[in-house]
Order: C-alpha cells, then structure tokens, then sequence
C-alpha cells in the first residue's frame, strides 16, 4: 500500500496524523532493515558487482587454438584474446606472421569485447546502416572480420581476434573454432 494511503487512512481515524506517521516511521525502520538484511538486501549491495572474467590460462588457450586453427589452413595470424574491459590477457603471433598482424588482432579483440558483437557482424552492419558507419571513428575500433566475444552464458567475459588470413571472415573462423576447443571451460 501506498504511503498515501496511511496518510488518508490517518486523517480519517486520528486528527493528529503527522505525529502518528512519524511514530510509525521510526517504528517500522528498523523492523523493514532487519527483514531485508535478513534476506541478503543491503544498500551496499547495488555499489559492489561480481562479474565473471577470462583468466590467463584461458586466454592462452584460445590465442594458441586459434593460431593452431589458421595454420593448418595455411594461414600465418596472430591472435589475441582481451578480458571484458579489453585489456590483453594473451598474445601469440605465428611464425610468419606479417608485423600489422599484432595491431590488428588486438584492435578486433577491443572491439568484440566493447560491442559485445563479433567485428565480423559490426562491419557488416555499419555498411548497410549510415549511422552505424560511424563505429570506425572510435579509437581503437577496427570493423574487419576476426574479433569474436568469449561468453560464458549471455555475459562476455572477454574476446579474441585473429589478423593474418585472406580475409576477415576465415580470421572469424579460426576464432570460433577454438573458442568450440574450450567451450567445456565457458559454464
């Protein structure tokens, strides 16, 4: 019920309400802090947050797997695999990598992990939307094909981007397929 209501209710059955809605103010406080303390509701609670994260050896795993990936179809990348704020966790560069590859599989992995979207789909998207085409402004955004996110659930705890193959959307590939390598690690 609204306090609106009290405030009515009040009026009708006692003259003096504004004393009584005080008295019921300090009585029911502590009595309603109690029940949601006792239900693990705090104030405190909304300003700390538990978010999930990628950890190292993960990173590792999937820079490596998708390398691994690239390679056996011929193609020297690097890949990188950033946390959730887009920091780099990993890097590994084949060995005849070209040296743009270390740039561009980062800018990816940035940019998968700040849109929460494979770069694959923002590129596509800012082509068939003008406003979209904008995205290529932000620093250290690259919209080419090859930044995949890493989730566990519906949360991105990181990303990885490949740089190196013929083209963006074989990067993508090699970036799928060995996050599909850890997928058993992503619950």
């Amino acid at each position: 019920m609204s306090p609106q209501f009290f405030t009515i209710f009040l009026r009708l059955i006692e003259p003096n309400h504004k004393k009584t809605m005080k008295k019921l103010t300090v009585l029911c406080a502590p009595v309603i802090a109690i029940a949601l303390t006792s239900f693990g509701i705090t104030a405190s609670a909304q300003s700390v947050r538990n978010e999930k994260n990628i950890s190292l050896e993960l990173a590792n795993q999937i820079a490596s797997a998708s390398v691994v990936a690239c390679a056996a179809n011929g193609y020297a990348v690097t890949a990188t695999v950033v946390d959730r704020a887009g920091t780099v966790r990993a890097v590994q560069r084949g060995d005849t990598a070209g040296p743009h590859t270390l740039d561009a599989s980062r800018q990816k992995a940035f940019t998968s992990a700040s849109a929460k979207n494979t770069t694959l789909a923002m590129m596509e998207g800012s082509q068939k939307n003008p406003a979209a085409a904008n995205l290529v402004f932000i620093p250290g955004y690259l919209l080419l094909g090859g930044g995949v996110p890493i989730k566990v659930g519906n949360e991105t705890i990181g990303a990885v981007g490949v740089g190196g193959a013929p083209s963006g959307n074989l990067d993508e590939q090699c970036a799928l397929s060995a996050i599909e390598k850890v997928k058993d690690q992503l619950k």
